[in-house]
């Protein structure tokens, strides 16, 4: 895990102050879209399909920050679109560093050597780069050659200039543990702090259809993927019990409130991936959404494949802070690599409580369905 402590201990602190105020529901992350104008048609992109005039559009700086003040996550993602094609990014970025919100602007790199004056070195700063795999697997991936090197190029330059970065890689069924393991060795040498891996989400609206991963194929892949030879070297800006999600070796569900978008619409109901709407209030989406029809326990079949970390790594957060067994799995992911709890499973009878139970022996994920576990089911074992 390749999480800076000052950030570790300001996402501890706000769990626990919500918690001892006795709000079960309360984000983790800021997803801050300032436009959703792309310099990019990626092929498995569902976010930038919008007229014209949608896309000529941007949140003002006061916006931004009064989003970040009303949500009060301690982090701040900023996608889009391609945040660095806003006219007044530096200033967005400058007036959340100043509020000490931890800030990741996500980018596919093509503008950011020539923006890095915009901004200035800080721990509450990193730039997280969109790759999604060596030279050829990317370029075809975004529709465009060159991009890749443009990106490793940038890469160098921030770090040059004394920023933190990070990357983001998302994948697909075209996919190979060897176009990972490559790409993850190649940012490992040019020192990016750390990595973020996640499957690809089916976007309604996506050009490409057709390469989406499936739950079984995604846990395959990413369980062949942390069992690598070179995966002990990889750093992952990722919690421990997010990647082993991925593997199939814990169970939880999504938490959808955990990272809130807001957006050029206002803030989108109910996640980042899913649009059904939007509140004109921060309050609003939080109390007027009925959260109950999302995450994979509810059946909607928008969520039923989803795997992202904008919905799960809220949980798993939750279950290392709030849970000893969390916790404990943690620390052992942490601290013993090659030896990684099974899948947790349900070993209840009807009518208890739910509490997970983690197997001795790392074995490969059983078949058999576990039942999964939010943060709502987290709040409520607690206080029975």
């Amino acid at each position: 895990m390749s999480v800076p402590f000052r950030q570790t201990l300001a996402v501890l602190s706000h769990v626990w102050k919500n918690r001892i105020a006795g709000n079960n529901r309360y984000p983790l992350v800021l997803m801050l879209e300032p436009l959703l104008k792309c310099n990019l048609a990626c092929a498995g992109c569902g976010k930038i399909q919008h007229p014209a005039e949608i896309l000529r559009r941007q949140l003002t700086v006061d916006q931004c920050l009064q989003a970040a003040e009303q949500c009060g996550a301690p982090v701040v993602s900023i996608p889009g679109g391609e945040p660095l094609l806003h006219t007044q990014i530096g200033q967005i970025v400058a007036g959340l560093v100043a509020m000490k919100r931890f800030v990741y602007l996500c980018t596919n790199a093509i503008k950011l050597t020539e923006s890095l004056e915009k901004f200035a070195p800080s721990a509450y700063l990193a730039f997280s780069v969109h790759l999604d795999g060596p030279r050829q697997l990317h370029d075809q991936a975004v529709c465009r050659e060159g991009v890749y090197d443009q990106a490793i190029s940038a890469i160098r330059a921030a770090r040059q200039a004394g920023f933190r970065v990070t990357t983001n890689t998302t994948v697909f069924s075209h996919t190979t543990v060897a176009d990972l393991a490559e790409l993850f060795d190649v940012l490992m040498d040019l020192g990016v702090e750390g990595m973020m891996i996640s499957p690809g989400f089916a976007y309604e609206k996506a050009p490409d259809q057709t390469h989406f991963l499936g739950e079984r194929q995604a846990t395959n892949v990413f369980d062949q993927l942390f069992s690598h030879p070179h995966a002990r070297r990889w750093k992952f800006n990722q919690s421990p019990l997010f990647l082993q999600f991925l593997r199939g070796r814990w169970s939880m569900d999504c938490t959808p409130w955990g990272s809130p978008t807001y957006n050029v619409f206002g803030w989108q109901r109910p996640c980042y991936l899913i649009s059904e709407g939007y509140a004109d209030s921060f309050g609003d989406l939080m109390a007027s959404t009925n959260w109950a029809n999302y995450g994979h326990a509810s059946g909607n079949a928008k969520c039923v494949q989803c795997m992202t970390h904008c919905g799960f790594e809220p949980t798993a957060v939750a279950h290392t802070l709030t849970t000893t067994r969390g916790f404990a799995a943690t620390l052992r992911a942490i601290l013993f690599r090659s030896s990684l709890p099974a899948i947790v499973t349900d070993t209840r009878s009807i009518g208890q409580r739910w509490s997970p139970v983690i197997e001795d022996e790392p074995t490969r994920a059983s078949s058999t369905a576990p039942k999964l576990v939010s943060i709502d089911d987290i709040h409520h074992h607690h206080a029975a």
